[in-house]
């Protein structure tokens, strides 16, 4: 993963309607990214809803959330609406943002993990699951960015 306190790699990336989004637009804010494998995936379907489930915790705390995945705008979209994200999910489709970021696993996916940026595009959090089938509880994201 992506070392703390470095800057933040640029990337723009289509969102779910195929408008695109670039991290610049964020600047100012706090950026939540979550890399994950795969839309529509027991694990990645749990992961996403957990977020969704919980994404007053985030938006109380300033944190916009965007997730990312190697999969297409149309399935973006039809993920998106099917467990009703609140949240921006952007296509990788080339990978190069998971790349950038150091989140590509050794099968070419993306881990499952997470990289929170401040406001002034440092990142200030990086987390990487070993095992692509759990994903750290929220409970635990949470207190990670209290702390930071």
């Amino acid at each position: 993963m992506i070392a703390e306190n470095t800057k933040a790699p640029a990337f723009t990336l289509p969102d779910s309607d195929g408008k695109m989004v670039s991290l610049s637009e964020f600047i100012g804010k706090k950026v939540l990214l979550i890399f994950y494998p795969g839309d529509d995936t027991p694990v990645c379907t749990a992961q996403l809803c957990d977020y969704r489930n919980n994404v007053t915790e985030f938006t109380k705390r300033g944190i916009v959330v965007l997730g990312i995945s190697s999969d297409s705008v149309e399935s973006h979209k039809k993920f998106g609406e099917k467990h009703q994200l609140p949240f921006t999910l952007l296509s990788d489709t080339k990978k190069s943002t998971a790349k950038a970021y150091d989140a590509l696993g050794f099968l070419g996916m993306s881990q499952r993990a997470y990289v929170m940026i401040d406001e002034l595009g440092e990142v200030v959090l990086s987390y990487s699951d070993l095992l692509p089938i759990t994903y750290q509880p929220m409970r635990d994201l949470l207190a990670k960015i209290d702390a930071a």
